[in-house]
């Protein structure tokens, strides 16, 4: 199998959720079970992927996804391509400075470098409890601090925290130099503590309601709040590409590859589309071994 590394840009806020909850918050998003951090669900970009090959090559969406089943069908075989859940990579965060930061930490950029493979540069040492790391040339420092939402933390410039922004703006800009630079000025690595309690609080809370069509008023008990990953979260995941399973048509991965979107398409992911929720770009490497 072919691995290859995906990254999920959001331009809107993104929903993908779990359902009804008894919380305060109607309608969370996914988060994975052992860290809590929010997740896009490998189903769910599965089935955005089959929908958008399938528009342009039938035969090769289901060479690639599995022939649909039914009653009756007995041409079953397993689909080509295995995708990953998409991991919480960057978290865009209100900042007293800069207006907004790109936060992620230790303990997940260890899991990124990790699926990077040899292409990693070295890891940052820290930051301490109270600290931060930023990139050389920060916007978001204000002599010496980087406050967040309501957070104040000690803050120093590190040139392996810039070698990681660098990385991750190239892979989100590969053409827009100065998205690029933008990018590196506002990225930071935070204590894996803090960037917890802050992918748990400072995600996006919507309220939403429904209207009467006969008084034009607000439906009784219509009242509901949804939640969101906020515009320019980062996420990345792997997926896998064999050979086709179908005994009639044996295409290598090399051939079905191309049948894949491009890098830098745009496609709406989870709910809530009608509001405009979901835009992403869809931006894939190969992994290095």
């Amino acid at each position: 199998m072919q691995p290859r590394l995906f990254h999920l840009h959001a331009l809107s806020a993104l929903h993908c959720g779990t359902g009804q909850s008894t919380g305060v918050v109607d309608l969370p998003i996914a988060r994975a079970r052992a860290t809590q951090l929010p997740i896009v669900p490998g189903s769910s970009l599965r089935g955005v992927l089959r929908q958008q090959v399938a528009e342009r090559d039938a035969p090769a969406a289901r060479l690639l996804f599995g022939p649909e089943a039914g009653p009756g069908k007995t041409d079953t075989f397993a689909g080509a391509l295995a995708v990953g859940d998409a991991q919480l990579l960057t978290l865009p965060v209100r900042a007293l400075a800069g207006i907004v930061c790109f936060a992620t930490s230790p303990f997940v950029l260890r899991r990124y470098a990790q699926d990077l493979g040899r292409a990693a540069p070295p890891l940052p040492t820290g930051p301490g409890d109270e600290n931060a790391l930023v990139a050389t040339g920060s916007k978001n420092l204000l002599d010496g601090k980087l406050v967040l939402e309501d957070l104040d933390l000690t803050a120093q410039e590190d040139p392996k925290v810039t070698a990681w922004a660098q990385i991750i703006a190239r892979t989100l800009h590969p053409a827009d130099a100065d998205g690029q630079m933008d990018f590196v000025q506002r990225f930071a690595l935070l204590p894996d503590d803090i960037f917890g309690f802050l992918a748990e609080t400072a995600t996006e809370v919507r309220a939403r309601i429904a209207i009467d069509d006969k008084t034009g008023t607000v439906k009784n008990g219509a009242l509901w709040y949804e939640e969101n990953l906020p515009a320019e979260s980062v996420l990345w995941g792997i997926y896998a590409l064999s050979g086709s399973n179908d005994a009639t048509d044996r295409r290598p991965a090399k051939d079905l590859a191309p049948c894949l979107p491009a890098t830098g398409t745009l496609m709406q992911l989870g709910g809530k589309a009608g509001v405009g929720r979901g835009l992403v770009r869809f931006l894939t490497k190969e992994t290095a071994e």
